[in-house]
């Protein structure tokens, strides 16, 4: 998880407070900060239809409502990439078992030469005529290797594939365009890169979904939902289009101004300015990394704010103890040690890193 910002904490702890007089919250106020999110959040991804975008609880939820509203058959596919966070996999895979479909999960290739461009290619060939989806994120989130989102749109559209992509790992640190990548689906978790609190996210969803059902019947996603008089006057139509996916609760008085404060700070920064200090802060110390024999991705085929180190298995338990004792704080995902650094971070951080790895081999 990402620290909070003191603004984003400071937003939170007005949030506790008003939560003292609920008398003073309108029925207006049940929809004004999640329309205030769309719009900051659509200005940070170039979305230029603020109403794609509702909130989410987690990234499972936001897939969720994604398979509940694909079809599929015995014989045809879901494509995706092997070792990806699990919440943009269990929902593909229990789809699939329902259908006797086939869940394809594409491996990053056991070489270090051109392994980011060749696992690219890999998904590429794994893809068909049968394939209904292809969903993965943006940066792999063991160990940062940058996935071709427009190649792999093109050929979604020659197949006639929805390209799903889970952007937590990437949103918020990594410049992403939405008219230019043209997913049908975006989904992030708002806990890491977005800076926000747990349990608060934001999806968009495209066209190809706008006729579709939720997976969660709640008031908020019904017609006429801002009518609190004639609530009880059920409705069997939802909101329009992408508005119909939003989650119940999700006019979170604690936690949608803490989003709105951490989306705006990192608006004022500039997605390109930090992934270019990412880049900056690291270009030296790689370079050692590597001179120690050690194998990091191409800076071409992987993000900036996150990559992976790997490391020789029989030393993983003693680099742990050795990154303890430099007082840093990274991420073990199989033969890798993931970092992602942040604006937070400085050269003395990346000294403390590098000292770590040096001590252990």
């Amino acid at each position: 998880m990402a620290p909070l910002l003191k603004k984003v904490e400071k937003a939170g702890i007005e949030g506790i407070k008003a939560k003292r007089q609920p008398n003073k919250v309108s029925g207006a106020d049940f929809f004004k900060d999640v329309q205030t999110l769309r719009v900051l959040y659509s200005d940070l991804i170039n979305n230029p239809e603020p109403n794609r975008i509702v909130m989410i609880p987690s990234v499972s939820y936001g897939i969720g409502n994604v398979v509940n509203n694909l079809p599929i058959q015995k014989g045809e596919n879901i494509v995706i990439t092997k070792d990806q966070f699990p919440s943009n996999v269990y929902p593909w895979k229990n789809h699939c078992d329902k259908h006797n479909a086939e869940l394809k999960l594409v491996a990053a290739p056991n070489t270090e030469e051109d392994r980011g461009k060749k696992w690219n290619e890999e998904i590429l060939q794994a893809m068909d005529q049968k394939t209904k989806a292809v969903s993965l994120g943006h940066v792999h989130w063991a160990d940062g290797t940058l996935f071709d989102l427009k190649v792999i749109r093109k050929k979604c559209d020659e197949v006639g594939a929805a390209l799903i992509i889970d952007g937590t790992q990437s949103i918020g640190a990594l410049p992403f365009d939405i008219q230019d990548i043209k997913p049908d689906a975006l989904i992030v978790a708002g806990y890491k890169w977005l800076l926000g609190p747990y349990t608060s996210g934001l999806a968009y969803y495209g066209p190809r979904f706008d006729a579709g059902e939720p997976i969660e019947q709640n008031w908020i996603n019904r017609l006429n939902s801002e009518d609190f008089a004639n609530l009880v006057n059920y409705q069997d139509e939802y909101e329009a289009g992408a508005l119909r996916y939003g989650m119940g609760q999700q006019s979170n008085f604690i936690a949608n101004p803490m989003l709105i404060a951490s989306i705006k700070e990192i608006r004022k920064w500039g997605v390109d300015n930090i992934q270019q200090y990412c880049q900056e802060l690291i270009k030296e110390p790689l370079e050692e990394v590597k001179d120690l024999g050690l194998y990091v991705e191409d800076a071409t085929a992987r993000g900036s704010h996150l990559f992976g180190i790997k490391f020789p298995k029989e030393k993983m338990e003693d680099l742990a103890t050795s990154l303890k004792v430099n007082r840093v704080s990274v991420s073990t995902r199989g033969e890798f040690i993931r970092v992602s650094p942040h604006v937070y971070n400085d050269e003395k951080d990346m000294k403390k890193l590098l000292q770590a790895l040096k001590s252990t081999l």
